[in-house]
């Protein structure tokens, strides 16, 4: 018998937003807008942390990192997006798609564990306010941000080296705005079934477990709060918490709905839009608006 000829995909189409075309300008704008937005905002906190002698504590430590992860996460996907927008160029080769897919699900995961870090901070902060000192030293906060790194990398390396195995033979086209495992997994020949139940049970692992520690230290932070007589020093332990709990609320809602199932949905990349591009935008105005030590260390530096 002989072979069957299989035509090995070399490379990729990402039809991103291609269904809003009247409006792809738009779209556009909107994006180069955040993008701007996001950068500068996000430094501005790493800048502020680390020359401000007030903001040298741990918990503005763990913000430092967070932005930088912000960073680095909307500039894997935004630039490349807006230059799809401009018919530029929508194609990526096999290589480029896999290697995006790994680097942005590892920086999401990276996300959720540090959210996670950034709570049990905060738990410690409030609920052992005596030990906090001798606990979180400088070397244990290292070791705490280092951490959702490496495990984030390495669990998604590993989903995608197993879908890197699959059978790609055609068609190539891709509606989504970056390569992610749903869409490769309904373009494979060969039988995907493993490698769709293997990375839908990682990302249950990989977005469960931190959700379900944030929730849980955040009943914690709850119940000692509430414990506290003064109603000043309950409205300073909840102002520490609050607007990394609207970050963390956001970033969960969308992550959550997209990855924590089986198989992809048509709405998926809107919503995938709002973890990627939207909510890195908005988080350092949470973070600044809404904490009295940012503002003050912002308005020190302007005089």
């Amino acid at each position: 018998m002989a072979p069957v000829n299989k035509t090995v995909v070399e490379e990729f189409i990402l039809l991103a937003f291609a269904d809003l075309h009247q409006i792809q300008i738009v779209i556009f704008l909107f994006l180069l807008l955040t993008y701007i937005t996001c950068i500068m905002g996000n430094l501005a906190i790493i800048i502020v942390v680390k020359i401000e002698p007030s903001l040298h504590n741990p918990m503005y430590f763990f913000i430092s990192v967070f932005s930088a992860l912000e960073i680095i996460f909307i500039t894997v996907t935004v630039p490349k997006l807006m230059d799809m927008l401009t018919g530029h160029n929508n194609t990526i080769s096999f290589i480029g798609c896999f290697t995006q897919m790994c680097i942005i699900n590892s920086l999401g995961v990276t996300e959720c564990y540090l959210l996670a870090v950034m709570v049990f901070d905060r738990h410690l902060a409030i609920s052992k306010p005596l030990h906090y000192p001798t606990i979180m030293t400088n070397t244990f906060c290292v070791g705490l941000a280092i951490f959702p790194w490496i495990f984030g990398f390495t669990s998604i390396l590993i989903q995608t080296v197993i879908t890197a195995q699959l059978e790609f033979c055609g068609p190539n086209i891709i509606d989504h705005y970056f390569c992610d495992f749903a869409p490769l997994q309904g373009l494979a020949c060969s039988d995907a079934s493993f490698s769709i139940i293997f990375t839908s049970f990682a990302a249950a692992v990989d977005i469960v477990p931190p959700f379900l520690i944030i929730i849980g230290l955040y009943v914690r932070i709850i119940i000692t709060v509430s414990k506290i007589k003064s109603k000043d020093g309950k409205q300073k332990a909840f102002s520490t918490c609050t607007s990394h709990l609207i970050v963390a609320s956001l970033f969960y809602g969308a992550a959550m709905i997209v990855y924590v199932k089986p198989d992809a949905s048509y709405y998926d990349k809107y919503l995938t839009f709002i973890s990627t591009a939207f909510t890195p935008t908005i988080n350092p105005f949470i973070y600044t608006l809404r904490n009295r030590d940012v503002k003050a260390a912002f308005w020190n530096l302007g005089n």
